[in-house]
């Protein structure tokens, strides 16, 4: 017993250290055109003309069923915020890496510090939600660059939180796989349950 414990924490060890190498790798590889744009990325309110374009669009290529997706949708990201932010980053209660003590001098911070605590990432949750879902429940190939684009976008907004500082690489993975899930549950219903309301 006392062999597993050790091998845990011999691979726990290896992961964090991996984890802060890849931080420090992406966060150091920062020039002043780089900082501007991944702050610009990063930025909540840029999100909010874009996505209600595409609320209205989807609007526009669903029409009756619009009511129905719409508010799984919303939920899904809604709900991958406050999964992130409500209960993990509390109930873990790790630091970011602009505060943590043994880190924190060695950083690039062109965005300041956020919050204090970065477990999950919630910016990883809320865009990989929405580009699952826009992935499953867009019918045919027509559509594929947009699909394309709500990967495109999740990746770089995840990326944007390691260059900045804000979130460990595994911060993002774990967000994005909570927000992955919840866009793929919301895409489920409305295929399965949709169909079913609309009789």
């Amino acid at each position: 017993m006392t062999a597993l414990f050790f091998t845990l924490g011999t691979l726990f060890h290896s992961l964090t250290d991996f984890d802060h190498q890849l931080l420090l790798a992406i966060n150091h590889a920062h020039t002043p055109a780089l900082d501007r744009f991944m702050v610009f990325a990063s930025d909540r309110y840029v999100w909010f003309p874009a996505y209600l374009l595409l609320i209205l669009w989807l609007i526009d290529i669903f029409r009756h069923r619009a009511w129905q997706l719409l508010p799984l949708l919303v939920g899904a990201v809604a709900l991958a915020d406050s999964i992130a932010s409500k209960l993990f980053k509390p109930f873990f209660g790790r630091l970011r890496p602009c505060h943590a003590p043994g880190l924190m001098g060695q950083l690039h911070l062109p965005d300041g510090c956020g919050g204090q605590f970065g477990f999950l990432s919630s910016h990883a949750a809320n865009s990989f939600a929405l580009a699952v879902f826009i992935l499953l429940v867009l019918p045919g190939s027509r559509f594929g660059a947009l699909r394309v684009a709500a990967f495109t976008w999740a990746i770089l907004l995840s990326y944007s939180r390691i260059y900045l500082a804000a979130h460990y690489p595994s911060d993002v993975l774990g967000g994005a796989l909570v927000g992955a899930s919840l866009g793929w549950a919301a895409a489920w219903a409305f295929q399965h349950w949709g169909p079913q309301l609309a009789r």
